[in-house]
């Protein structure tokens, strides 16, 4: 099990936890991600590693309440613990010198970028980073993304924040304007896809970070399966780091799709369920 030694509400979707996991903490990499079982009934799923401290031994995560189990964890509170954490799993981002590289962060994944553009500063990079979300509501973290970016540009789609338009528009401009030696960029599959095809056109080499449907994260039940340059990858283990360049997207977001009926199904089923018990315990 894994203690919560820190919750913090970053927006009233998003949450973030520091996580008691030594074990994780000592070996994570930027890139890499856990898997994480609520409790005994509950299902496993992937959350990317947002932060890690292998000196304190904890690892903080950072997650959207979208479906049952995202939901069940954000009910936990400081000193609950997690039943299980599993990792680091999954291939870390190289970290080496490129020259100029923008990392671009969309929604809740501006969480997973952070680490990324702390490392390829470390490297010696100029990185510029941009965040953005659907509204004001829904961003987090722009002092910690200015804390490791040469330069930061901040989005909303409906411009109540922040310059108003898509992280696209924002990453067109630079790549017009300044030479530019690599895009990473971890966000919802369309952002990621819009941004692949617009670095192309550009010949600017992008890293996208995929957070496909998973079940156990190590490549043994092919759940997580992606194709990448017409071959069959598994995001777990080939990734979840890929050339954007040669990611189907269009396959993973029909995969993305498959079980949203049951997961809409899940949370009704829950929510009736939670809301039955706090009628009987007279709440």
């Amino acid at each position: 099990m894994a203690r919560i030694l820190k919750k913090e509400v970053l927006t009233p979707q998003i949450k973030l936890m520091v996580v008691e996991a030594p074990w994780v903490a000592k070996k994570a990499k930027p890139g890499q991600f856990v898997i994480l079982r609520v409790n005994e009934e509950g299902e496993r799923i992937p959350l990317t590693i947002a932060d890690y401290d292998p000196t304190l031994g904890t690892v903080t995560i950072i997650f959207q309440e979208v479906g049952k189990t995202t939901m069940m964890l954000g009910e936990l509170e400081e000193g609950d613990d997690i039943l299980d954490f599993v990792g680091p799993l999954g291939r870390e981002i190289e970290e080496r010198y490129f020259g100029h590289v923008v990392c671009v962060g969309g929604g809740v994944g501006i969480a997973p970028t952070y680490p990324k553009a702390k490392a390829l500063k470390a490297c010696g990079n100029k990185v510029t980073s941009i965040i953005g979300a659907r509204t004001a509501s829904l961003l987090f973290w722009e002092e910690k993304m200015r804390s490791v970016s040469d330069v930061l540009y901040v989005t909303t789609d409906d411009g109540t924040y922040g310059e108003k338009g898509f992280v696209t528009h924002v990453l067109e401009r630079v790549l017009k304007s300044e030479k530019v030696d690599l895009v990473v960029a971890v966000g919802p599959v369309m952002m990621m896809k819009m941004v692949s095809l617009l670095t192309k056109d550009y010949g600017v080499p992008t890293l996208v970070s995929l957070n496909p449907i998973m079940v156990d994260g190590t490549g043994m039940c092919g759940c997580c399966r992606v194709t990448v340059d017409g071959k069959c990858c598994f995001t777990c283990v080939d990734g979840p780091v890929f050339d954007g360049w040669k990611v189907d997207f269009d396959e993973l977001l029909a995969r993305q799709r498959t079980y949203l009926e049951e997961e809409r199904r899940a949370v009704d089923l829950w929510l009736t369920e939670k809301a039955k018990e706090e009628v009987s315990h007279g709440f």
